[in-house]
């Protein structure tokens, strides 16, 4: 949410910024319903003086005995009781229309933010790791002799319908592993709290995140009005929702594994075959809660955590600042992470960590008393993936594959698998 003051302030700077992520000029809009509703507030603020001087000449005029001055008094009083109801319905309506117009309107990029329309206009700031050289010609995740009796595509498809996938034995338990592995390092060497929190939220919940009202094509709501969390960025995020915490809690760590669930509304016929892009999936995904003088070193302190994770799995990647154009909703500035995907010869996002400055927090009237005691003011918030579990599968199993189908896992991996360190070529652990 923006905040209204600082487009008075500035309507040529709002516009301007929001021209950076390609959105037509919008200020002129906003201040008009502004100004209507300022206009109606005022215009009851005056109309509620007018109505408690006449209250107050009416005892004069009955006890003077004045009949007429009283009846027209009284009818003044009337008169003006209705206009301030009328008014004061008039700038609700008005404030719901600001309200509900803000709402649609994405965050501002920083400065330093690179200018773009898509994907093709992100910018590489670091690489890590150097691809494997194959002896053989690389095969993806799904056609690996290894994987193949432990993803399932079909029994998922009649459980469950396209998009969905049953895993079991060692992928399953290497899936497993890895999200135990993520958390307790991000738990015991980086200093997150460990979180877990409901799949099942409430529509304002998704509204303090961003997610509503523009996205719900891309979500699921149940018949009885919940949302199933697209990440738990939703629920560890509203934790501080409607809440002044005190400044000495800052900076606020969470990490939590959970499934996730997203429409893929958009994205029809893209990733089909494998289990790339699902409906339901897994994340450990980490929020932070600080003070807005520290929101741009935590950006750079979550990047580093997930990045961490892919540099001790020996995967290599690279980290992308998004455009412009290609950051979320809620976004001040983004880091994609990509990983290393031989089976495609390609680079695919498996973290984004995004800086929001206090944009969720106005939607959700997070706040922080500062030291001093002075007026409260809005916390920043800030979100990443550390990593997408299943998408970190699909990097492990395709970086560690053996011409002879078997795959060879990372070594970091091994305490969480029993000290077993492959998956052989008909599916067991080894």
């Amino acid at each position: 949410m923006h905040d209204i003051k600082a487009i008075r302030d500035n309507p040529a700077g709002f516009d301007a910024a929001l021209s950076r992520r390609g959105i037509a000029p919008v200020a002129s809009e906003v201040l008009a319903i502004d100004e209507a509703r300022r206009a109606r507030i005022l215009a009851a603020e005056t109309a509620q003086a007018e109505q408690n001087k006449a209250s107050k000449e009416i005892g004069r005029a009955k006890a003077a005995g004045d009949e007429d001055g009283f009846a027209r008094l009284r009818a003044l009083v009337a008169e003006k009781k209705a206009e301030i109801a009328r008014l004061n319905d008039e700038a609700k309506a008005e404030d719901s229309r600001l309200a509900d117009l803000l709402a649609t309107i994405p965050n501002l990029p920083l400065d330093d933010v690179p200018l773009g329309t898509d994907e093709d206009d992100n910018v590489e700031i670091r690489r890590h790791g150097t691809p494997r050289d194959f002896a053989f010609a690389p095969k993806e995740h799904y056609e690996l002799a290894a994987v193949k009796s432990g993803m399932d595509f079909e029994t998922a498809a009649r459980l469950s319908g396209s998009r969905f996938v049953v895993l079991s034995g060692a992928v399953a338990r290497v899936h497993r592993a890895l999200a135990q592995f993520m958390l307790d390092v991000h738990v015991n060497e980086n200093g997150l709290l460990e979180t877990i929190t409901p799949v099942l939220v409430r529509e304002e919940m998704m509204y303090g995140t961003g997610q509503l009202p523009k996205f719900g094509e891309d979500s699921y709501r149940t018949e009885d009005g919940w949302w199933l969390i697209p990440t738990a960025e939703v629920t560890l995020t509203n934790i501080v929702n409607g809440q002044t915490i005190q400044a000495a809690s800052l900076p606020r760590r969470h990490v939590a594994h959970t499934q996730c669930f997203r429409s893929e509304a958009g994205s029809a016929g893209r990733d089909t075959a494998g289990m790339l892009r699902q409906h339901q999936f897994e994340k450990v995904e980490m929020v932070s809660i600080t003070h807005p003088d520290e929101s741009l070193a935590e950006h750079e302190r979550m990047t580093r955590c997930a990045e961490d994770i892919l540099e001790r799995l020996a995967l290599p990647y690279r980290t992308m600042v998004l455009c412009t154009g290609d950051m979320g909703f809620g976004a001040q500035k983004t880091h994609d992470i990509e990983v290393w995907l031989p089976g495609q010869n390609t680079y695919r996002e498996i973290s984004s960590v995004s800086t929001c400055g206090d944009f969720q927090a106005r939607r959700m009237n997070a706040r922080f008393r500062p030291a001093d005691g002075g007026k409260p003011e809005f916390v920043h918030t800030l979100n990443g993936s550390g990593l997408a579990v299943g998408r970190t599968l699909i990097a492990v199993l395709e970086n560690g594959q053996e011409e002879d189908g078997s795959v060879t896992l990372p070594a970091v991996l091994h305490p969480w698998l029993g000290g077993r360190g492959r998956i052989t070529a008909d599916g067991r652990l080894a």
